[in-house]
């Protein structure tokens, strides 16, 4: 145990050091530091390659949209909360993106909104998903979801290893949000009568389009926000929630998503 705590403090050591090279006043710092945790999480086997791949298109996504959350994203948050805090049965999913960037926020979200934590996982292999487990639960969230793949279920009509969900999180869920989520399952997920809300930096993507709720933004500048707004909103009565969710389009919402787009590639 004394070996594993001080090759533990030694690799924490390490990676805030390399963190640390990285001076704050650079422009990019916060991508630079967002690679790092991404290129961390795929060394320490909880992330996929192709999650690399995934954040590299979401970077340059961010880039257009001036690496900032715009009024649009905003009422898109504030609404998706209203959503989660009206839901029965609300379940946030993870994978190992949206784990190593926000995992701590995600906990801190799930306890301000009442919903579960579920892992889904394009290429799920035993070990991913046992490192990911064990970060929920160092972070002190025990009941986490999806990690039993004895006791999982399969939704209709989805051709994906993406296709199993635990019986009491989202293959019941009424509300489920995802991040970094395949088009085929965001849009199954919609026909079989859940709402669904993404965070998605693409606003052309088939899951942006498909979903009740798309989120264009970074996930490291959503769930924070998401937080304060929880906070805000969970005193509310429903009636005062409902109407914040009546009066959100997501038509609406992603086209001043693609406007902010055409904007920054003129002031750039």
């Amino acid at each position: 145990m004394f070996k594993i705590f001080i090759y533990n403090k030694f690799i924490n050591f390490v990676i805030l050091s390399k963190l640390y090279m990285i001076p704050k006043s650079h422009p990019r710092y916060e991508s630079l530091i967002q690679r790092e945790k991404i290129k961390d999480a795929y060394k320490e086997g909880y992330l996929a390659d192709s999650g690399m791949i995934a954040h590299g298109r979401g970077e340059a996504f961010d880039y257009l949209i001036g690496e900032k959350t715009s009024l649009s994203s905003e009422k898109a948050i504030k609404t998706s909360v209203a959503t989660l805090l009206l839901a029965k049965n609300p379940v946030i999913s993870v994978n190992g993106n949206s784990t190593a960037l926000a995992a701590k926020e995600i906990v801190d979200l799930a306890n301000e909104t009442n919903s579960k934590i579920e892992i889904n996982l394009f290429y799920r292999t035993e070990k991913r998903v046992h490192i990911i487990s064990n970060i929920y639960r160092n972070l002190g969230y025990e009941n986490i979801l999806g990690d039993d793949s004895e006791n999982l279920k399969y939704i209709d009509n989805i051709d994906s290893p993406r296709a199993t969900a635990s019986e009491e999180g989202i293959y019941s869920a009424d509300v489920v949000l995802v991040s970094l989520e395949d088009g085929d399952r965001a849009e199954v997920l919609v026909d079989n009568g859940k709402k669904v809300i993404a965070i998605d930096l693409n606003p052309l993507s088939r899951t942006a389009k498909a979903v009740d709720i798309t989120i264009v933004d970074n996930i490291v500048r959503v769930i924070p926000l998401m937080i304060k707004y929880a906070k805000q909103l969970k005193s509310k009565d429903k009636n005062y929630l409902k109407k914040i969710v009546n009066e959100f389009s997501n038509t609406e919402n992603l086209k001043k998503s693609l406007n902010l787009i055409e904007v920054a590639k003129f002031e750039g």
